[in-house]
């Protein structure tokens, strides 16, 4: 045995040293890799997690203060107060304020003093004063004018704990009248994050912007309404507002994951906290795993050189020896994958690898001196024979044949027969003959036409268009559905320009769009999970599609681009309907009238217009008298006829700058811009009760309609449209007290309205009488 320093010196045991240590840092990268990963897909799902609850926590909260404003609205009406309790707090307190989320409400007066609760109505009289709270106080005595979140309190009836939302009311002279208490149970927001399975000494924290806990998921309610204010961890949260970092908690001093967020605009701040050893506990037995798998790699590569050493040791003492050498040739040949054997010029054996005795039974040994025919048969030797007789005439044979081996199975095998020719006479002397098995190739050959019939029968039952180039820009295919949309057959467009037979038009300006799928050829760039959008031509009909274009880049195993493809999807229909969707968001189905929404905007645009030019807008309400006895009496069928007609005459009464609108049953409303003065919008309304004086086809009848409206002025009558539309609907019920057929000018209480007549005033009277009798 060498001794320790002639073990040193040979240079396999370095080399197998250096691969030790080789495999030992891939695997130390491999495990670090594994932990960044592990890592990085934590602190990504949790601020997906973090961002979710926020956008909840948001639109839940949102939809609460939306309802409290409006509780807040109906308690500053004096005319509230003078209703009876129970109506009192059904007008007040709507449905969504009955949900599971919240707790009872509760309406305080300017002292603190309970004056309503939407659980029990007679609580005003059993007294109650919440003056002490924060959030009354904010209001109160800070001027705080939002919705104030106070800190979570417990009920003392009940031991119900909960977070008060509240928001001021104040009197119609702008002061304070009292506070609005929403209370929210802490146990919904645990209901909410319960859906979460964040592991172990992990949950979700939500706090106020104070450093006040409101909930603190999944470790119960002990620490709800504790401060964490001055600790790192929360000075970190109230700095940044959104993002992760690590830190250790200053209730359990658990280290952390966190990822936060603030909730909306509201001082809450919400947080999904995920312990380092619940996120990393998977990685350390797979670190432990692979570490050991490495651990035994080194050893086993330094064993085996070891092992190495000493066998090149036995071989060096008979290196002389011939035998040694023909013994190095033949592990050489036995250990080759394909059957490898010589045979002389009368077709015996005289040499064969080990292979031949996994694929014919017989032993190197046994094969030396058989003819061939004994060991092929007579079948496969006649079909052999030819190739055999010539290469022995000195010509190299390669032909493929299927073999049954031993066990039955077929394999299939690439045959060369190489002839050896003696080099003094050129006279062939035998044939090296090797037979490799090309089974696993003529699977995977077979797997391939599989796969690409599984392609193009895909491809041309798919619903969308495929166009593919290749890398100069030509087209190389079609499926049928991209026949349909662009005109070409796949055989005429094989060959042509990818801008000549798939050239998308903008869907703005009809004009030539740049070529996507060049691009990607010239840059190497796809479009990206967003689609480009377009207008396809057909060839030949000139029908138009809207597309909607995907394309990636086709690239070999090299990553060398070969060309493109494009997959295009027809959106015709659905573009169509999308546009169709967002008319009727903005328009009255049945009269195809702006709506109140278009209304709004409108007016809003219409009054800053004014504003700047120093001119005046009107706002009419008109409302048809005798709409209710038409349905009654002839049926929905001929209301609708009614109303359509009606629209479309007070649209031809107005200009086309004007915008009448059905703000729902028989009542509309038309805005005037851009006026000069009270007498402008006074004309129009004559022009209205002319227009609508001739009688109304109603299908099986035709009948007169009256109408009364209501004409407000800006700024005169008000400097909102809301105050403007409550103005115009007074007056169009003055006008209906008046004697109907007419239009009324808002007049402030103290004054008298002015009465608009048709132009024609006897006719008004006439018309009058009728509807009266």
């Amino acid at each position: 045995m060498p001794s320790l320093r002639q073990f040193f010196s040979h240079r396999l045991i370095w080399l197998a040293l250096l691969v030790s240590v080789g495999i030992g840092a891939l695997f130390a990268q491999a495990i670090w890799t594994i932990r960044n990963d592990e890592w990085n897909y934590a602190v990504q799902n949790n601020n997906n997690l973090a961002r979710t609850l926020e956008q909840g926590l948001n639109w839940s909260l949102g939809s609460i203060d939306k309802s409290l404003e409006g509780v807040a609205r109906e308690a500053a009406l004096s005319e509230v107060w003078n209703l009876e309790p129970d109506l009192r707090n059904r007008l007040i307190f709507d449905n969504s304020l009955r949900s599971g989320v919240t707790g009872d409400v509760f309406v305080l007066d300017a002292r603190g003093n309970v004056v309503l609760d939407s659980g029990n109505p007679q609580i005003a009289q059993q007294g109650g004063n919440f003056a002490d709270r924060d959030y009354f106080r904010a209001f109160a005595e800070g001027g705080h004018k939002d919705l104030f979140i106070g800190a979570p309190v417990v009920f003392a009836a009940s031991g119900l704990k909960v977070l008060p939302l509240a928001r001021a009311y104040y009197t119609l002279d702008g002061k304070f009248a009292g506070v609005v208490v929403a209370a929210i149970r802490l146990s919904f927001f645990n209901e909410v994050f319960s859906a979460l399975n964040l592991g172990e000494q992990s949950g979700v924290n939500l706090l106020r912007q104070d450093g006040i806990i409101i909930s603190r998921f999944p470790y119960g309610d002990a620490d709800v309404g504790k401060s964490i204010a001055g600790t790192p961890s929360f000075a970190r949260l109230q700095k940044e507002g959104s993002g992760t970092f690590v830190g250790k908690a200053a209730i359990d001093g658990v280290e952390r994951l966190y990822s936060f967020g603030r909730v909306g605009n509201y001082p809450l701040i919400i947080n999904v906290a995920q312990s380092k050893h619940t996120i990393l506990a998977q990685w350390y037995r797979s670190a432990w795993l692979l570490g050991s798998f490495a651990g035994v790699l080194m050893a086993a590569c330094i064993g085996l050189a070891v092992l190495f050493v000493r066998e090149l040791g036995l071989r060096q003492r008979v290196s002389a020896r011939l035998r040694a050498a023909e013994h190095d040739v033949r592990t050489i040949l036995n250990n080759m994958p394909s059957m490898i054997g010589y045979w002389d010029a009368d077709l015996r054996n005289r040499f064969a690898n080990q292979a031949y005795v996994e694929w014919f039974g017989m032993n190197p040994e046994r094969l030396r001196g058989l003819h061939v025919s004994e060991l092929l048969g007579p079948e496969l030797y006649e079909r052999n024979r030819p190739f055999l007789e010539r290469a022995l005439q000195g010509e190299p044979q390669l032909f493929e044949r299927t073999i049954v081996d031993t066990q039955g199975h077929a394999r299939h095998t690439m045959i060369s027969y190489h002839p050896d020719r003696d080099e003094a006479t050129g006279v062939v002397r035998g044939i090296f003959a090797q037979a490799t098995d090309i089974s696993e190739r003529k699977r995977m050959e077979d797997e391939l036409f599989d796969e690409k019939e599984r392609v193009r029968l895909t491809l041309q039952s798919i619903g969308d268009a495929v166009v593919c180039s290749d890398a100069q820009g030509l087209v190389t295919y079609l499926n049928p559905v991209a026949e349909r949309l662009t005109g070409w057959q796949a055989f005429d467009a094989a060959g042509h320009s990818i801008d000549e037979v798939l050239r998308l038009r903008s869907p703005h300006n009809d004009s030539p769009m740049a070529s996507a799928l060049l691009a990607a050829i010239r840059d190497g760039t796809s479009t990206g999970a967003e689609p480009v959008s377009g207008v396809v031509v057909h060839r030949i009909s000139g029908q138009r599609f809207q597309v909607a274009k995907t394309v990636n880049p086709i690239t070999d195993r090299h990553g060398r681009i070969t060309g493109a493809v494009a997959v295009l999807r027809d959106v015709t229909d659905a573009v169509a309907m999308a546009e169709r969707m967002a008319h009727l968001a903005q328009y009255d189905a049945l009269t195809d009238l702006p709506n109140r929404v278009l209304l709004h905007d409108r007016a809003e645009l219409g009054m800053a217009q004014a504003r700047r030019d120093g001119r005046m807008l009107a706002v009419m309400y008109v409302d048809l008298d005798g709409f209710k006895q038409v349905n009654d009496r002839l049926g929905h069928d001929a209301g609708d006829m009614l109303l359509v007609q009606f629209a479309q005459r007070l649209k031809a009464a107005v200009r086309a700058t004007d915008t009448v609108c059905r703000q729902g049953g028989d009542e509309f409303v038309v805005l005037l811009p851009g006026l000069d003065g009270a007498d402008a919008a006074c004309a129009v309304a004559r022009k209205i009760l002319a227009a609508c004086d001739a009688p109304f086809d109603l299908g099986t009848e035709t009948s007169r309609m009256c109408l009364s409206g209501g004409i407000a002025l800006y700024p005169q009558h008000g400097d909102t449209f809301d105050v403007l539309s409550r103005h115009a609907d007074e007056a169009m019920y003055a006008a209906k007290r008046g004697g109907r057929w007419r239009f009324m000018l808002y007049a402030p209480p103290d004054a008298q309205p002015q009465t608009v007549l048709p132009a024609n005033a006897a006719a008004g009277a006439d018309r009058q009488e009728a509807d009266g009798a």
